[in-house]
């Protein structure tokens, strides 16, 4: 999935996607053709599963599971 920080977008800009309503359409148009359009929905829930743990620990897990793969191979 493709992300778009809205932070890094002109206020004007930010304002005009988060305001969309529900079902409410917005054309993306480049040069007079349509380039794309967004479909306004409702607002994703907050995710409440347990947050991803830090990406030095992430690192380490993922390292720890290819050694054991590595060993149980030869």
């Amino acid at each position: 999935m493709k992300r778009l920080d809205l932070d890094d977008l002109p206020p004007k800009l930010a304002q005009l996607l988060t305001g969309l309503a529900e079902g409410e359409e917005l054309l993306l148009v480049q040069d007079g053709m349509v380039a794309g359009h967004l479909t306004g929905g409702a607002p994703v829930p907050a995710t409440t599963g347990e947050p991803e743990p830090p990406p030095e620990e992430q690192a380490s897990e993922i390292f720890e599971q290819f050694r054991a793969m590595m060993e149980d191979e030869f």
